[in-house]
């Protein structure tokens, strides 16, 4: 227990699946935790969760795509809680699934504007508070397909192997401020998006156990197996840790 006492964290995409259990994780170690996400129901439910286990959170609408947006919220937890350490850059979608000739321009532009531009617009706003602060630890969500491929939505391909750049190359921007900036790649972990993927092929079920037979562990991940590594890069356990890939996803990309 108390392994990010003390700490302010930002979880974006907050109310569901990795950045759901996320935001729990950090709370119970005990952070003080901005949930955001654009499905206020749902990102509500989280604060109320773990208030009811006498954590500390609070929820705000973010579009990580509106940078004047991302502002005016990290002003506003800046304020609430007095200081900001942690930048969990969970925020994304999966976006089509067709090949890269049939995508249209409206497609392609919406996967980067949340999962490129929002890490871009979130990365630039969060910097200041840290320096203020004199530490931080920004970990972004990157994929196993941010390092290998697959022949199937390009564009979310294409935007994970970019935050995977954007990753080391803010390492180095921003070691002298001592603020850590890691990836974390996970591999098939069931989630809503992973579910509703599925969904859209046909049988979810069936899906699932192909996805399993695929990872050598023999199964596919749970949202605790990325939100322990997470809390990890989070943690003051990780201080010598900056430009790492953390992948955690039962073996797959060791084939």
């Amino acid at each position: 227990m108390g392994r990010v006492e003390g700490k302010v964290a930002i979880v974006t995409g907050g109310a569901l699946g990795i950045g759901q259990t996320t935001c729990l994780f950090l709370a119970k170690e005990g952070a003080k935790v901005a949930v955001t996400d654009i499905l206020d129901k749902e990102g509500q439910q989280v604060t109320d969760k773990i208030k009811g286990f006498g954590g500390l959170a609070k929820f705000w609408h973010l579009d990580v795509s509106k940078e004047e947006e991302v502002k005016k919220v990290f002003t506003d937890i800046n304020k609430t809680f007095g200081k900001i350490n942690i930048l969990v850059n969970n925020a994304g979608i999966s976006g089509v699934s067709k090949p890269t000739d049939e995508i249209t321009e409206e497609e392609w532009d919406r996967v980067m504007a949340i999962n490129v531009k929002g890490v871009f617009f979130c990365t630039k706003q969060v910097i200041p508070y840290m320096r203020k602060t004199g530490d931080g630890s920004i970990i972004n969500l990157s994929s196993i397909y941010g390092i290998v491929s697959a022949p199937d939505v390009p564009p979310y391909h294409a935007s994970k192997g970019a935050v995977r750049i954007m990753t080391k190359t803010d390492a180095f921007l921003y070691a002298k401020d001592n603020i850590r900036v890691n990836s974390v790649h996970p591999g098939f972990i069931w989630t809503p998006m992973l579910e509703n993927f599925l969904r859209s092929q046909g049988d979810v079920e069936a899906g699932r156990r192909m996805l399993d037979s695929l990872q050598p562990i023999g199964h596919i991940g749970e949202t605790e197996d990325i939100a322990n590594g997470i809390l990890y890069l989070a943690s003051d356990e990780s201080k010598f840790v900056t430009g790492s890939e953390l992948v955690i996803d039962g073996g797959y990309t060791a084939k």
